[in-house]
């Protein structure tokens, strides 16, 4: 899991945050608007950030999922590979 989705996941679970620092032994401490510190519960935002991963990462497939879809129903439309390309950009692999 990225620290991508450890930023977010605080900042879904702690409205307060406003600023994450991060040392390098990879804890995170937060603070809010008057840089005072906030208790994080670490286990709490491990899950949460899963949860944002995992809805990342369908969103990935669906896009690709998509992609597919319509290049296969431009071709069924009578359109060649290359045009279907012109029109949308996406290449099959």
């Amino acid at each position: 899991m990225t620290n991508k989705f450890k930023h977010e996941a605080i900042y879904n679970l702690h409205n307060s945050v406003k600023i994450i620092n991060e040392n390098e032994d990879g804890v995170f401490t937060a603070y809010d608007i008057d840089k005072n510190e906030i208790t994080i519960d670490m286990s709490a935002v491990n899950t949460k950030a899963t949860e944002l991963e995992t809805v990342d990462a369908e969103k990935a497939t669906a896009k690709a999922n998509a992609k597919v879809s319509g290049n296969t129903k431009l071709l069924g439309l009578g359109l060649s590979q290359e045009e279907a390309t012109a029109l949308t950009g996406y290449t099959p692999e």
